[in-house]
């Protein structure tokens, strides 16, 4: 089964970063944060990949063109410029790398990877997302309640501690960094039938979250599969921040491996 990866945004909220490196590239620990995205799916039996590129899509390119140069101890030889891998740190997996187009909307740009996908069920996730989703289950919800498109609901941690108080200022409790008072928000982690590409109409401005899962809603074709476990999403610095030292103080929950 492929799993489409939208990794084509400017990512202009963390320009601190995406000002040299499109945002699937911002690394968590030593490695992009698209790896660390990549590598979950794999552990799942998930390893067919298509890249949705964009903003600065040759970094991708690159980084996977090398992948082993970039994973592995090398020896060169200068005299013959032979260079030879060893410790053969690599991947099962097959990558598909998509030039969908700078300006282009997330809903043209899945709709471009309709030939890789064919007939065939799918997931689809964002470049820049992180979860404990568990995508055997995902997968198999999807499958018994049999709509075109399944989404992971998630529940966002809100910035700020919340108070509870009395009119007269009396504070009753305090919870620092609750769930979003109980609203539920597109988490990604999708699976979607091809019949989800005939509600994306033509042009490059068709944004899927809008009108293609709107429609799908209304027509009673989108399930929405709650997640009460984590999930964080790369947005800010801020957000880049928080991931690394969950990776560097051993609180990753997306590390499975």
């Amino acid at each position: 089964m492929k799993v489409l990866i939208l990794a084509g945004g400017k990512g202009t909220r963390l320009i601190e970063e995406t000002g040299v490196m499109p945002k699937p590239m911002v690394q968590i620990g030593d490695k992009p944060i698209l790896w660390h995205i990549m590598k979950y799916y794999s552990l799942f039996g998930f390893n067919d990949f298509v890249i949705l590129l964009g903003y600065k899509g040759y970094q991708i390119k690159e980084y996977f063109a090398n992948y082993s140069l970039h994973q592995n101890d090398v020896s060169i030889d200068l005299g013959t410029n032979k260079l030879s891998t060893f410790k053969n740190n690599t991947e099962p997996w097959k990558v598909t790398l998509l030039e969908t187009g700078l300006e282009t909307m997330t809903g043209a740009r899945i709709k471009m990877a309709k030939e890789h996908v064919g007939n065939e069920t799918f997931m689809l996730t964002y470049g820049d997302g992180l979860a404990d989703v568990d995508l055997t289950a995902l997968l198999e919800t999807h499958k018994k309640k049999g709509k075109p498109l399944t989404v992971t609901a998630v529940q966002p941690e809100s910035r700020f501690g919340v108070l509870t108080m009395d009119d007269e200022g009396n504070v009753a409790s305090f919870t620092e960094k609750p769930a979003d008072n109980g609203s539920w928000i597109n988490g990604g982690y999708f699976v979607c039938e091809p019949e989800v590409f005939d509600y994306i109409g033509d042009g490059l401005n068709v944004v899927f979250e809008q009108q293609p899962m709107r429609t799908l809603a209304q027509e009673g074709k989108m399930f929405a599969r709650k997640h009460f476990g984590n999930w964080k999403c790369m947005d800010t610095q801020r957000d880049n921040l928080q991931l690394n030292d969950l990776w560097n103080n051993h609180g990753a929950f997306w590390k499975k491996w």
